[in-house]
């Protein structure tokens, strides 16, 4: 049988109060022998229910329960609930609707910054009310505290749309399922640009990395391929966050904009998809060799399923109809020549004794000696990584070369050739000082 316990906490402080005046309710005492039994009660210790301490209680607590249970028996012993319950009733009117309304301004402020601030206001005294108090009075008018993502939200959350497909791209990043390549687990990490409007993939890319770089790289790849977006919609990491992604896309044109912290809800449509890629590939991954066989069933599922299945978002129409009926104005499409320039970047740099320059980690060596213990400016292109940096200095260009100590192992080095006769240049300094000692004019000797 199933264990009989007390319905409720009520009952079975009542149960523990019947155990206590039980057995002198129902015994028949002479006159005087109640207020003993009492007062010898009274210096019992006992353990009420729910409670980790035992306790005493008082003749005249222990007399009250004695005679309610004779009148009514154990509902008599129930507790009874304040009819004030979950009110203030220490606080003046006044000092009540002063913290209902700063609560109302400041959802996020604690109850002990509040009354600490008041206190030091000089608009409370020390110890006049309690947090326990205040935390009473809010409870009372909905008015908990809220998280910093929920004061955040003050109103309700509409459903937004870019007007037109190409207008707002989203930009996120996606971790999937480590891999197991040569018996070695790496991370898996998925790149995506995704239309607002349209909901169509406009590029996305498997990678090892979640940098700046690898989404720079992503976004000069759909450039090439698309028309630019006016607006990138991005979170708040440091790979969307980092002075070279906002610098290149201030020069195409492109204004960036970051969604509120710690707010999924705000990129709800990149949630969404990245849903739909986890259902329908990336958990049916199996075994994969490299990179490329991830990427090879990235582009499969987008071909062959998300872009042409209907979409809710879009009233049943496909992304992919619904990105082929965008308009393309020329203003949006991007040359070359134009990613070359905004994503040129340039930094000073001092060249060493030996004429080198250290740019990304790698040394490079100059042709220009003269240029040694010089600051320079060097600029190096990201649209082609691997194409070599150069250097600026006074209007002109110079190539860097990755340095080959052992090349240069084998390289001859020029040695001036002595000047004499009609080339030689006059330039004795100790003659000088000699000819000066002996007062002697070596300018008429000439």
């Amino acid at each position: 049988m199933e264990r009989l316990e007390p319905k409720d906490r009520r009952e079975a402080v009542a149960l523990f109060r019947s155990q206590l005046i039980g057995a002198l309710a129902e015994a028949e005492l002479a006159r005087g022998e109640l207020q003993s039994e009492l007062e010898a009660l009274s210096k019992k210790r006992f353990r009420p229910p729910g409670s980790p301490r035992t306790r005493t209680y008082s003749v005249p607590t222990l007399q009250r329960w004695y005679y309610a249970y004779r009148a009514g028996g154990l509902k008599a012993l129930r507790p009874k609930g304040r009819s004030d319950r979950g009110r203030a009733r220490a606080l003046p009117e006044a000092m009540r609707q002063l913290l209902l309304d700063i609560r109302r301004e400041h959802p996020r402020a604690s109850v002990p910054l509040i009354l600490r601030t008041l206190i030091l206001d000089g608009r409370l005294d020390q110890g006049v009310i309690s947090a326990a108090t205040v935390r009473r009075l809010y409870a009372e008018h909905g008015l908990d505290r809220l998280s910093r993502r929920q004061a955040r939200v003050r109103g309700p959350r509409l459903r937004w749309e870019a007007d037109r497909p190409g207008l707002l791209w989203h930009a996120d990043v996606c971790h999937g399922p480590s891999l197991t390549i040569e018996d070695r687990k790496v991370p898996l990490r998925i790149h995506a640009l995704l239309d607002d409007a349209s909901r169509y993939v406009v590029a996305i890319e498997a990678r090892h990395t979640e940098r700046e770089v690898d989404m720079l790289d992503l976004l000069v790849k759909a450039l090439l391929e698309q028309p630019k977006p006016r607006l990138l919609y991005l979170d708040n990491g440091s790979t969307y966050s980092g002075d070279t992604l906002a610098t290149a896309c201030g020069r195409l044109g492109i204004q960036l904009l970051h969604a509120s912290p710690h707010d999924p809800e705000a990129r709800g449509k990149m949630e969404r998809f990245w849903r739909t890629l986890r259902e329908g590939c990336l958990d049916h991954l199996g075994t994969v060799a490299s990179l490329h066989d991830v990427q090879v069933r990235l582009l499969a599922f987008l071909a062959q399923h998300y872009h042409v299945a209907p979409h809710a978002g879009l009233m049943g129409l496909a992304p992919a109809r619904e990105w082929a009926d965008a308009t393309v104005r020329d203003e949006d499409v991007v040359t070359e020549e134009a990613l070359r320039t905004a994503l040129t970047v340039r930094g000073r740099r001092r060249v060493l004794r030996d004429t080198t320059v250290s740019v990304g980690g790698v040394d490079w060596e100059l042709d220009q000696g003269w240029l040694a213990g010089q600051n320079v400016t060097v600029a190096r292109c990201l649209f082609r990584p691997t194409e070599p940096p150069w250097v600026e200095h006074g209007g002109d260009r110079y190539e860097l070369r990755p340095v080959d100590p052992k090349a240069n192992s084998h390289i001859k080095r020029r040695r001036r050739a002595p000047t004499a006769g009609l080339d030689a240049v006059d330039f004795d300094p100790n003659g000088a000082l000699l000819d000066k000692a002996l007062r002697r004019n070596r300018k008429e000797e000439r």
